[in-house]
């Protein structure tokens, strides 16, 4: 089993000078903790992975292809291998855990 504390991972990450932090690897999957300050500029770019957001914390939209939504504290999006996304008008600090299907390269 593997457990992990979300303090703990924001601290790790925060302390890496990273906006995201990967902590779990498997064969068919990875997870990692995104984050991105109020005001911030979302760099990425589509993935070929299938992936969901899960929102911990924190207030923003998301554009999803053509497809824009707000989320905050427990949001979850679906965002298929491929697309173009992106989060954006991030009005409050925003901590999201990030599920890669096949493992993020």
């Amino acid at each position: 089993m593997k457990a992990f504390r979300l303090d703990e991972l924001e601290a790790e990450r925060a302390a890496n000078d990273g906006a995201y932090l990967q902590f779990v690897r498997e064969r068919n999957m990875s997870v990692g903790l995104y984050a991105l300050d109020a005001g911030e500029t979302d760099p990425q770019r589509p993935h070929s992975q299938d992936e969901v957001y899960f929102v911990v914390s924190g207030r923003a939209s998301i554009t999803v292809g053509m497809e824009t939504t707000a989320v905050g504290r427990g949001s979850v999006v679906y965002v298929p291998a491929g697309v173009a996304h992106k989060f954006h008008h991030i009005t409050e600090d925003l901590r999201v855990m990030v599920v890669f299907s096949p493992p993020e390269r």
